[in-house]
């Protein structure tokens, strides 16, 4: 018993190992989240880090600054929940299931 304790313990340590490397990797890639046709563009890694946000100068609209508000709002939402996929995809990978299944906060 002892013995298939020490290697579930072994998996375990592998499977940290992956998922801290797959946190570095996700952190050096990118996703974009859009909204107002495109106008307003926010770009997110894969720790669901906001790095930037652009704006069209046509939508810049002094007399409506809520609407730009509510346009970058929405930019940022849609960039985390396309990195949040693209989180869960690649450590799909790494645990059969999804990370779901696993009861790991945090990831």
């Amino acid at each position: 018993m002892a013995k298939g304790f020490g290697d579930m313990i072994k998996q375990a340590q592998r499977l940290q190992k992956q998922v801290l490397e797959m946190q570095e990797e996700l952190g050096k890639k990118v996703v974009e989240g859009a909204a107002g046709g495109g106008m307003v563009r926010v770009t997110a890694n894969g720790r669901q880090e906001i790095i930037s946000v652009k704006i069209d100068p046509e939508v810049v609209d002094p007399e409506d600054v809520e609407m730009l508000e509510d346009l970058i709002l929405a930019a940022i939402t849609n960039a985390r929940e396309n990195a949040k996929a693209m989180m869960e995809a690649e450590m799909g990978k790494l645990i059969p299931g999804g990370i779901g299944g696993m009861g790991i906060p945090g990831l």
